[in-house]
């Protein structure tokens, strides 16, 4: 084992192509940890913000974005239980430090990689299936026969969102900007799809909840398709700006806007996050939803594929082949 690992490093804040070919010192293992040689690891919005400065957890410079990779374990700490050993191949949950060879981790947030997943489609999972899952049960309360519409339906968080709304017995309408991407969301549950570019579009949609991780001009449209007493749930604001819904529109028609950040739920909640580890390892063991490939890309290419991320140009997730 060399004293080094290559990573893509972040040394100062701005658009992606700064990200710089690195190598980086091996640390030792402390108690609980575990050692895993990454193979592949997912690109996420979050990671764009991280990088610019504009994300809410902000890691000191120089750091290694990524926060959900798959790979092979390599060591483990002489504590870590018989649940995980050399060889065993896992998914992991970070808080950083994805895009790289090796990421060194506690063996509690890692999960098994089904064996009939590639590390590509392992690596695209957790981030996605965590937020759509905390957003529609957790916090939208989400129930069979209600109308769920999903906004950016066509990327990783919003196919999901797509397939989860279906497994829960929802009518998932599905909003997405081409027709690839529509395609892609009827493919994973939805059963009516519309392309916002079209007048009036949410003229017919009554939703009971709304998935929204687009934020920006799309909200004050899509709003009108809201039910009264329906939730709007605010993943994010892919879509660039956050928008500001005007107290009265809440008020007049009492629904709910509700915050979802699921990391930050699992972490102040224990047992909010117990469920939700219960509900990612069902979801694995189904092996339905896997995630959709949107492009690969090599380590070495972090740059362009956020570029494509930003520019919205992927069907499906986004991931980095190592090695």
């Amino acid at each position: 084992m060399t004293e080094t690992y290559r990573a893509m490093l972040c040394r100062r804040l701005g658009p992606p192509e700064l990200l710089e070919d690195a190598q980086l010192p091996r640390r030792g293992l402390q108690p609980g940890e575990v050692r895993v040689a990454i193979r592949a690891a997912g690109i996420n919005f979050p990671d764009l913000l991280q990088i610019a400065g504009e994300y809410q957890h902000k890691p000191s410079l120089p750091f290694v974005p990524g926060f959900e990779a798959a790979g092979e374990i390599v060591e483990t700490a002489p504590d870590v239980k018989e649940e995980y050993k050399a060889g065993d191949a896992v998914i992991l949950r970070l808080r950083g430090g994805g895009y790289a060879e090796e990421a060194v981790t506690r063996a509690e947030t890692l999960l098994p990689k089904p064996d009939d997943w590639s590390f590509e489609e392992a690596a695209a999972f957790p981030v996605a299936a965590i937020t759509a899952w905390t957003a529609l049960v957790q916090r939208g309360r989400l129930r069979a026969g209600e109308t769920l519409l999903v906004l950016g339906a066509g990327g990783g968080t919003g196919l999901a969102a797509v397939t989860l709304g279906a497994r829960l017995g929802a009518r998932v309408v599905a909003v997405a900007s081409s027709e690839d991407k529509r395609g892609a969301a009827r493919e994973a549950g939805a059963t009516l799809c519309l392309d916002p570019a079209q007048p009036d579009w949410w003229r017919d949609v009554r939703a009971d909840v709304v998935f929204d991780p687009v934020g920006g001009a799309l909200f004050d449209q899509a709003f009108r398709a809201l039910a009264p007493a329906g939730r709007w749930l605010v993943i994010g604001f892919a879509g660039g700006a956050s928008p500001a819904p005007a107290a009265n529109r809440l008020l007049l028609r009492e629904v709910e806007l509700i915050g979802v950040r699921a990391g930050e739920q699992g972490r102040r909640n224990p047992a909010a996050g117990a469920e939700q580890e219960k509900a990612l390892r069902a979801w694995l063991v189904s092996s339905q939803g896997r995630p959709r490939l949107g492009a690969v890309y090599q380590l070495d290419q972090a740059g362009a594929a956020l570029r494509r991320l930003a520019d919205r140009m992927a069907t499906g997730k986004i991931v980095l082949r190592v090695g």
